[in-house]
């Protein structure tokens, strides 16, 4: 069996560019709002937004990446679910999609490539949206994703920049994917179960931000990947200008993990990640880092409400099997930006 995880250097969000390094990159061609471009990408969120001057907005993102497992069907799932979940971080709904792959032809063959395409194509159909075309080239490393375009209605728009203080914090699912899929690379994964359930977890559309952009009490909304939960909040608390509070306790993470963190099994992109981000939060322990800085792929909603709604936000999470509890709360902009506790 061709495992596909050999041949790429790092796999899922895990190889992203690292912070600091895209920050650099992008230095040049940061575009903020203009005319009927409502969100581009200075605020770092996770879809572009242009007014269709009728009430809508079109909703346009892309997302790819190398292989997080072996299985070519099933990396081709993971790929799709993450690809789609932009258009849901925003409160919106997709609307069809566009196939991004790079296959080494020669080394992997096509019909291993039909497998992810099989995959994400597959996830498409139970998101009701067609996989409707999309571009591949012959490359070294294997790496597939989405190009998603989606609508909401101007009014149920949801951004990273909405937060206000006070507002509950809710994670939709646990944490832990970047350390499981790094010790399953590694051979030290002992426990199999545990990458089922990681798997099951980035194979999980993230349909309810439809429904959270309806909310008007749900004031930012954003999803958890590559920069990890301490990257991703960090990015709301800025482009909200406000604090966080996290309480460790009610951050989920997948049953059976400690061995894993006992052994400082996690992937190199956590290291980059903390250092992007030690500065706006509070010391952490081990275990925290680990954990706050795992880069998550096709990770849950992470989502800012007013306590009012809080009971309406529960019962969405909940009836949909997702995470229910608040793991922290925003609060007034301080010094650092991020408290853990």
């Amino acid at each position: 069996m061709v495992k596909l995880s050999e041949y790429a250097h790092g796999g899922g969000c895990g190889c992203k560019v690292a912070p600091a390094v895209l920050q650099t990159m992008l230095s040049g061609v940061r575009q903020g709002s203009s005319g009927a471009l409502i969100v581009g990408n200075a605020g770092n969120d996770d879809a572009s937004v242009w007014d269709l001057g009728n009430g809508q907005y079109l909703l346009s993102t892309t997302d790819f990446f190398l292989p997080v497992v072996d299985d070519a069907y099933t990396f081709g799932r993971i790929a799709a679910v993450n690809a789609l979940s932009d258009i849901y971080a925003m409160g919106g709904r997709p609307a069809f999609a566009l196939a991004v792959l790079g296959w080494p032809v020669e080394q992997l063959g096509a019909e291993l490539a039909a497998e992810v395409l099989k995959g994400g194509a597959q996830v498409c159909a139970e998101a009701g949206i067609p996989l409707a075309g999309g571009h591949t080239i012959d490359i070294r490393e294997p790496f597939f994703g989405l190009v998603v375009n989606g609508f909401c209605r101007a009014s149920e728009l949801k951004t990273n920049a909405g937060g206000k203080p006070g507002d509950l914090l809710y994670l939709s699912k646990p944490l832990g994917t970047g350390i499981i899929t790094s010790a399953s690379k590694r051979g030290v994964l002992t426990d199999a179960s545990l990458l089922d359930a990681a798997i099951a977890s980035m194979c999980r559309l993230n349909q309810i931000g439809e429904a959270l952009g309806k909310m008007d009490g749900v004031h930012a909304l954003t999803d958890v990947t590559g920069f990890g939960l301490a990257g991703h909040l960090i990015e709301l608390c800025r482009a909200s200008n406000i604090g966080a509070l996290v309480n460790m306790k009610d951050v989920p993470r997948f049953e059976g993990l400690e061995p894993l963190l006992n052994q400082f099994v996690y992937p190199d992109m956590t290291m980059r990640n903390f250092n992007a981000f030690r500065t706006e939060m509070s010391e952490l322990p081990a275990e925290a880092l680990l954990l706050l800085c795992d880069p998550q792929t096709s990770g849950g909603l992470l989502i800012a409400a007013d306590p009012q709604v809080s009971v309406q936000v529960e019962a969405l999470l909940k009836e949909a099997g997702f995470y229910t509890n608040p793991i922290g709360a925003l609060q007034t902009a301080a010094e650092p930006l991020i408290f853990v506790q």
